[in-house]
């Protein structure tokens, strides 16, 4: 199996006859990626380009508006381009994924001529997305945001602050969601397009254990046209979680692609690895590692590809299912990934060898777009309407 592979071919009764040649074009991409330590905003724009001249970022927005996606989106598709780049790079990843996650709610949402305007520019890579929800002291709790706007005239005014954003610097257009009305939590909740030369729009730089573009806009006055409005106050809330109901599920498929990559790297060291007279892989508590991890691998894409097709084929939401995969493949990958540094010894934590960049990579799947704890809290939930539904047992 190549190194760049997805599952695709492994579980062919959760995916369609085209999921197959999605997966090959993404694990393409992949293969004759260049992972190095340059400047990450050049190389996130490399990136860009290389996946739209695959084809690739047309699995982002809808047939109708120019892309190959149906109007809901293939997650199965999303999910498994995102497995085969994460097992590359985790900025090729991202950048994926942000042309995504920036764009979608301009799909869902924008005026004609708001499509007309940013989504062309996502689709041939030369315009990157960024979708602006978390706050300083807004993460998991979205309704709590202060990042407010305010009428002025027929046109709206931003001030206050997101932070974590990825592409933040060089980005073509911004996703803003901002509260007008503090008492109404959710329901006070719209959303903007924000341009980068937008007067009173401020960006500082974050520097994170995975380098990428990711940084902290502020807003300082940031006066809006009308024509920037992308949702009513009362309908940012919606358009947000819709966003993320589709893309939450990608997260895991990033995470099975780093864990795979991990599991890849680990056997071929305890392979080659000769220690007390034979290989490493020979030795009881390196089988038992390997094993682990393969068994842990295999019961993720389960859980996530199955997410994915009930996303895929059911009218009704899926959030459990999403949250599951998400929670497991995510989890699994932390660990699976923490076994091939501990089977590498000291080379493991030597920077520029895969696995200590994977080590690295993988730490923020567990927070961004739901947190682990948010994900069982989810779960939990859909446990409890399943009790109410059928009455106390």
């Amino acid at each position: 199996m190549s190194r760049f592979a997805t599952s695709a071919d492994d579980l062919p009764f959760l995916f369609e006859a085209h999921h197959a040649a999605v997966g090959a074009a993404a694990g393409e991409v992949a293969a004759g990626w260049r992972v190095d330590d340059g400047d990450d905003r050049a190389r996130t724009r490399a990136a860009a380009l290389a996946l739209a001249e695959a084809g690739l970022l047309g699995w982002c927005v809808p047939k109708a508006y120019g892309g190959c996606a149906p109007e809901r989106l293939d997650v199965r598709a999303l999910t498994l381009v995102r497995e085969a780049l994460g097992q590359a790079d985790g900025l090729l990843d991202t950048a994926f994924a942000m042309q995504g996650l920036g764009s979608y709610p301009i799909t869902l949402a924008g005026s004609p001529a708001q499509k007309a305007r940013y989504l062309p520019g996502v689709l041939d890579g030369s315009r990157l997305g960024a979708f602006a929800l978390t706050e300083p002291e807004a993460g998991s709790d979205v309704a709590s945001m202060r990042c407010a706007a305010r009428r002025d005239g027929s046109g709206w005014v931003l001030d206050g602050a997101k932070t974590f954003i990825s592409n933040a610097g060089i980005a073509g257009q911004y996703v803003v969601f901002a509260q007008t009305d503090p008492s109404a939590r959710g329901r006070g909740i719209a959303a903007f397009v924000v341009e980068p030369d937008d007067a009173g729009l401020g960006v500082e730089p974050l520097e994170v254990i995975a380098p990428h573009p990711i940084g902290t806009l502020r807003f300082d006055d940031v006066a809006l046209a009308p024509d920037r409005l992308l949702a009513p106050p009362g309908e940012g809330f919606k358009l947000a979680m819709r966003t993320l109901d589709a893309f939450r599920n990608t997260v895991a498929g990033a995470a099975l692609g780093m864990a795979r990559r991990a599991l890849d790297e680990a056997v071929g060291r305890a392979a080659a690895r000769v220690q007390f007279g034979k290989p490493i892989i020979e030795q009881q508590q390196i089988g038992a590692y390997l094993a682990e991890s393969a068994t842990e691998l295999d019961a993720a894409r389960l859980l996530v590809y199955r997410a994915a097709w009930a996303r895929d084929t059911r009218e009704d939401r899926v959030s459990s299912e999403v949250a599951m995969g998400k929670l497991f493949a995510t989890e699994a990958a932390q660990r699976i990934i923490d076994r091939a540094v501990q089977i590498f010894g000291g080379l493991g934590v030597t920077r520029g060898v895969p696995v200590e960049r994977l080590y690295r990579e993988v730490r923020a799947l567990r927070i961004y777009e739901g947190t682990s704890e948010i994900q069982r809290v989810i779960i939990a939930a859909a446990l409890r309407a399943r009790v109410g539904e059928g009455g106390a047992r």
